[in-house]
């Protein structure tokens, strides 16, 4: 996918405000449906992305009239438990988003899913590019329950408000905006920016008031210095097959370089008590001239009728970042109910939703990029600052995936970490927390025992699996990685 999932979770949450939608959608159309007509239940999280869905169901249901697309929306942070507590009541939808969690072998393990082996035949998956289909990605036992949806770019990007930065005069010759490329190029820009503007504006700034936002900043700055596991939530730097929040410097480097912008006042000040949503409305204000986000703040700015920023990624200290996004290669978002009554008909939507055609339209109407090449190349793109986010997909490379290797791996479940690394950065940042070499360090230890707590009790249900399946020892980070699988 193109987002981190995690990430995606976090977009998506910060759009809906984390209210409960529960919304039923019944296709696109209030006619009655004609005699003989099949109905499929279908839930997502999707908010920003509903127009493109939406369109998708128009299209497929003039193509076959007799089956009908009710379409339920819920928000993410209940997603998981209200799919838990429809399946088990015998209620679940035919076709819906995949949860997040539990892990993908563990939902297909409780018979969440139905095995898609009927109709995604090798010919079917020869569609799509080789190397997707794995188990402990989108497949169990041999058996396939998923299909890979999004093609990968950076999922974060430091945007930039076109208008301040010319104000303050950081524009090229030809007067384009001098766009920053390193961590100095940044704090230059902030300074400008503050100093020029007369107290009108901020170089920085974000929404943390829920703790999930500074963690983006850490994540798009570190990798660039040579950190290639950034924030930590989609696996430890493989290499070594451990977190190094402690032990690897550019993370207490970047937090430095944080504190360092709040003490000379480059930073908006509110930031701790506002949220993403205002910080993205503060940012088209012109409040900030560098804000950190995804692809999904295109849709809201042009909505409102924003477009005079520029985005780039991977802010390094030097010039050329040493580290970049990664992610695994195949991937699921959609699965088919093991509950469903009309899984054939599900089946037609599942093939409509993972068509080259259907990715084309994803690609045009701007929410990111397609698994199928032809899709991005043929797409329509008009809007610019879109076009800068599908250039950038050169920074993101496959990393290794221990549940390819050994789909053991995949039955791992890690215990919680409290304090996290949203709460660290956030206790850092206003002070709260005072010793930075001791907090990182401590969440350093903690992420790590909770991956050998996991293993550990996986192996004593008799799973085989070691600590070693997190090691990669070969992995080169400035290289796409090729898994095998056992």
């Amino acid at each position: 996918m193109a987002l981190s999932r995690r990430g995606f979770l976090a977009a998506s949450a910060a759009a809906v405000g984390g209210t409960a939608l529960g919304t039923s959608l019944a296709g696109c159309s209030s006619n009655a449906a004609p005699a003989g007509t099949t109905t499929i239940n279908h839930w997502d999280w999707y908010v920003s992305q509903a127009p493109w869905l939406q369109n998708e169901i128009k299209l497929f249901q003039q193509k076959y009239p007799k089956i009908r697309i009710n379409r339920t929306v819920q928000a993410t942070d209940q997603y998981p438990n209200l799919i838990n507590l429809a399946i088990r009541g015998n209620e679940a939808p035919d076709f819906f988003m995949i949860p997040a969690s539990p892990a993908f072998d563990n939902q297909v393990s409780m018979g969440w899913m139905r095995s898609l082996d009927d109709h995604a035949t090798a010919q079917w998956q020869s569609r799509f590019p080789s190397g997707n289909f794995f188990n402990g990605v989108d497949m169990v036992a041999d058996k396939v329950y998923s299909a890979p949806f999004s093609g990968a770019t950076p999922w974060l990007q430091l945007y930039i408000h076109n208008g301040l930065f010319k104000q303050a005069g950081l524009t090229n010759p030809d007067g384009s905006v001098k766009v920053p490329r390193t961590w100095d190029d940044v704090t230059a820009a902030a300074a400008a920016i503050t100093s020029k503007s007369g107290g009108r504006a901020y170089g920085i700034g974000f929404g943390n008031s829920d703790s999930s936002v500074l963690p983006w900043w850490l994540d798009l700055f570190v990798r660039g210095a040579g950190s290639p596991a950034g924030y930590g939530t989609d696996g430890p730097d493989y290499r070594v097959g451990k977190w190094t929040f402690g032990s690897d410097r550019n993370y207490a480097d970047f937090i430095d370089l944080v504190l360092e912008w709040k003490s000379k006042g480059y930073i908006y000040p509110s930031v701790m008590s506002i949220g993403d949503e205002q910080a993205r409305a503060f940012f088209q204000q012109g409040k900030f001239g560098m804000t950190v986000g995804g692809v999904w703040n295109q849709s809201t700015w042009q909505q409102n009728g924003f477009t005079d920023y520029t985005l780039t990624t991977l802010p390094s200290p030097t010039a050329d970042p040493k580290a970049f996004f990664y992610y695994q290669p195949g991937g699921e978002l959609f699965a088919i109910s093991s509950q469903s009554k009309v899984a054939d008909a599900a089946w037609q939507w599942f093939d409509w939703i993972y068509s080259e055609e259907a990715g084309e339209r994803w690609v045009s109407s701007g929410q990111g990029l397609s698994i199928f090449p032809a899709a991005n190349q043929n797409a329509k793109i008009s809007f610019k600052p879109f076009q800068e986010y599908v250039s950038y997909r050169k920074w993101a490379l496959t990393w290794p995936v221990p549940s390819i290797r050994n789909p053991e791996a995949a039955k791992v479940t890690l215990p919680n970490v409290t304090p996290d690394l949203p709460n660290v950065l956030t206790g850092l940042y206003t002070g709260q927390i005072s010793d930075m070499a001791s907090a990182l360090s401590g969440l350093e230890d903690r992420r790590n025992q909770a991956l050998a707590t996991g293993v550990k009790q996986a192996q004593a249900k008799g799973v085989k699996v070691s600590l070693s399946d997190w090691v990669f020892a070969d992995w080169d980070p400035t290289k796409p990685y090729l898994n095998k699988s056992a």
